[in-house]
């Protein structure tokens, strides 16, 4: 075998989790930030609240003609919720992930049938069909994209009568996702490092989850690549820059969840402590310290409560990849918790500016194990 694609399939096949180890990991850890049934129950009910909710909504739609001046459920009738497409997307991957993990929630039987409904094979397939269309080559690329093959990652290997379905469902739409990162990430030269939408460290981090659940060579192999070129020889990073004023991603902290995917621990904390070296002091404060959000109705002001979420799972999860008396370790691990307590008090704020999707990446957060 090729010496990159054995080293891809050892990484394949050593960090991936099952999620039916999640409940005892994360409970064997006694960890702080973990999801509980009360929390999913709110959780959900968040979520069922849009995800058939087809207005307001915020369509990313190229009309090739008079004939596509159409209603968002008629473009998208699987993802038509949530005001936008990708929202629609982690709001149904929440559910999921919610009734996989407590299968007794008092809104089991309201989420079965909301995605019997969303995730027929009629649906899915106009999906699939809608990507195929004229004009859609960046349709969601990355952020919608890497969402919709978490949610395939999700339903694999479920042993669920409805999941099975749902699963086969989606496959035709995950199969044309991985092939236009097949096809894209190769023309890609420059990686995108923004704390929005297209963040490549993002999308790439998510499809690499996706290739080792579902044991896609092709796919883990060109992320490899693809993130160690574009990302390996950082140093050095300007992160007393952020946050931005509408992030909802941290582009160093992403970069780093990523590259701890795709390197072995030891390459990783080197690459790790050139690449941020203040960490261990406590520096920059601005990385390490909570967003402030001055106004939840505001659609991008609130983007920074998703900022404080997905920084706490991305400093977990670096954490997590450094030796245990790394300092840097420590001090991630402190600054993860304080993320967590000041976004969580805010997933519920009343406003769909971000309740419509904050609450998905809090389950994310807060439910996904820790690597080890």
């Amino acid at each position: 075998m090729h010496k990159s694609r054995t080293v891809v399939t050892t990484l394949l096949l050593s960090v991936f989790i099952p999620i039916q180890a999640m409940t005892q990991t994360t409970a064997s850890n006694n960890d702080r930030l973990s999801l509980n049934e009360e929390q999913a129950s709110r959780f959900a009910r968040l979520a069922l609240k849009c995800v058939k909710k087809e207005y307001p909504n915020k369509l990313d739609h190229v009309m090739n003609d008079r004939g596509e001046v159409q209603s968002p459920q008629a473009l998208h009738p699987a993802f038509y919720g949530c005001f936008d497409w990708h929202s629609a997307v982690h709001g149904h991957w929440m559910l999921v992930r919610l009734l996989r993990l407590f299968p007794r929630l008092p809104e089991s039987a309201e989420i079965r049938a909301a995605l019997n409904d969303n995730l027929s094979e009629k649906n899915l397939l106009a999906e699939t069909a809608y990507l195929g269309q004229p004009n859609r080559q960046s349709f969601e690329r990355t952020y919608g994209w890497a969402w919709l093959l978490k949610l395939a990652e999700e339903l694999h290997g479920w042993e669920d009568a409805d999941a099975k379905r749902w699963s086969k469902n989606l496959q035709p739409l995950a199969d044309a996702l991985v092939a236009r990162y097949i096809n894209f990430l190769p023309k890609q030269t420059y990686p995108i490092r923004t704390g929005v939408h297209p963040n490549t460290a993002f999308g790439l981090a998510f499809a690499m989850d996706y290739a080792m659940a579902e044991g896609k060579k092709q796919l883990g192999e060109l992320i490899k690549e693809r993130s160690l070129t574009y990302f390996s020889a950082d140093a050095n990073y300007p992160a007393a820059w952020e946050p931005g004023g509408e992030d909802f991603f941290s582009p160093s902290l992403m970069e780093a969840d990523l590259m701890r995917r795709v390197m072995a621990p030891a390459e990783f904390r080197k690459w790790f402590h050139r690449f941020l070296p203040g960490i261990a002091k406590g520096e920059p404060k601005a990385l390490l310290n909570p967003a402030t959000v001055t106004d939840r109705s505001d659609p991008k002001i609130v983007h920074l409560d998703g900022l404080n979420l997905s920084r706490a799972w991305c400093m977990r999860n670096v954490a997590s990849a450094l030796p245990a008396n790394d300092p840097a370790r420590k001090v991630l691990a402190q600054s993860a918790d304080v993320h967590a307590k000041d976004a969580l008090a805010n997933v519920a704020s009343g406003d769909y500016a971000g309740e419509h999707w904050l609450a998905s990446f809090a389950v994310y957060m807060l439910s996904t194990p820790v690597p080890h």
